[in-house]
């Protein structure tokens, strides 16, 4: 009796084990189906999705690129501006030696209106005798002297420019040492004049610079270099054209 039972409840055993092992490889053997229903499906739904993803991947690379360019573009404005500090620095401890001025005296102004009527003659800046600004006041852009303060408020100026027809400074030939006077014509030109016409060297691409004036415009600030001879008068001189090294035609910012 004992033999009957302990066989039976072997064979119970046995085809339990086997219905689970034959339950278990189907179920396997589902899953890989199911597993190849999926994918094929996951294929089917990133077809519409592929445009939403390729924009995606272009918008974060524009994204990074613009961060890049912006970070650049801040990068090269300041060297730009370090470097106009120097220049200006630079021309007034050569140009006198009892001038001192440190790279943090040189302040920054805003051009608040330049009017069309007067666009070549004078700006208006956004600090007056609040800001220790006066009469007479070099005005610089880029490094390059670009004209001085003519009139102070208390919280604004105007500054004539070198491009007006009333603006004159004597200047110097840094290559010959012969001594000029920078003029403007009000229509964007600046003429150098007074050049004695005998000496007929070629002076195309030589610098020019303040002489000796005074305190606030001391001898050897940069203004720009001679392109052309323009014409000789019947006195003897010649008068040359030049170009300023800022650019005159748009600039929002200037230094002083």
């Amino acid at each position: 009796m004992d033999n009957t039972r302990n066989t039976s409840r072997e064979w119970t055993h046995g085809l339990t084990a086997l219905i689970i092992a034959l339950f278990l490889l189907g179920v396997s053997s589902g899953l890989g189906v199911m597993k190849s229903i999926v994918d094929i499906w996951g294929m089917i739904l990133s077809i519409p999705e592929y445009p939403a993803v390729i924009m995606r991947e272009m918008y974060l690379n524009w994204k990074s690129r613009s961060v890049n360019q912006n970070f650049l573009n801040d990068e090269v404005t300041r060297l730009k501006e370090e470097n106009a500090k120097l220049r200006i620095d630079l021309a007034r401890l050569t140009g006198e030696k009892n001038y001192s001025v440190a790279s943090n005296d040189i302040r920054t102004a805003r051009v608040t209106l330049r009017a069309p009527m007067s666009w070549w003659s004078e700006i208006r800046i956004d600090k007056g005798e609040h800001d220790k600004i006066t009469q007479g006041l070099a005005v610089f852009s880029n490094g390059y002297l670009i004209g001085r303060v003519s009139s102070v408020s208390l919280m604004s100026s105007w500054a004539e420019l070198i491009t007006s027809p009333s603006f004159m400074i004597p200047v110097v030939i840094e290559e010959t040492r012969e001594l000029g006077v920078v003029m403007g014509n009000g229509d964007g030109n600046v003429y150098l004049r007074y050049i004695p016409a005998s000496k007929g060297a070629a002076r195309a691409g030589m610098k020019i610079s303040t002489a000796m004036i005074g305190e606030q415009l001391p001898p050897g600030l940069p203004i720009g270099k001679i392109t052309s001879e323009f014409a000789v008068g019947p006195d003897g001189y010649a008068t040359y054209k030049v170009e300023p090294g800022a650019d005159l035609s748009r600039f929002y910012t200037v230094s002083y």
